[in-house]
């Protein structure tokens, strides 16, 4: 079934979809597939998808080089860019 999010397979595709979409967007997002037993009341197995976000938003950016400077006015003439303290 290609809606079933639960089973390995559509959690796989669901973990794929929520890591590329974070990452087009600039943010890191780890997540990790869990393999629980088989459940009664779904009369399946099922693998849960966990992460590291916060009510859905991820907690950091990805790292890059242009985040850790940026111009900054100093009320100098010159305009050099300032490095960002983290």
């Amino acid at each position: 079934m290609s809606n079933d999010w639960c089973n390995e397979d559509g959690a796989k595709r669901l973990k794929n979809k929520i890591e590329q979409y974070w990452s087009e967007r600039g943010f890191e997002v780890n997540i990790d597939l869990v393999d629980a037993c088989f459940i009664a009341a779904m009369r399946s197995a099922r693998t849960d998808v966990r992460s590291n976000m916060v009510n859905g938003m991820p907690r950091r950016r990805i790292a890059d080089e242009s985040t850790t400077t940026r111009r900054s006015y100093n009320g100098n003439s010159n305009d050099t860019p300032r490095t960002a303290a983290a």
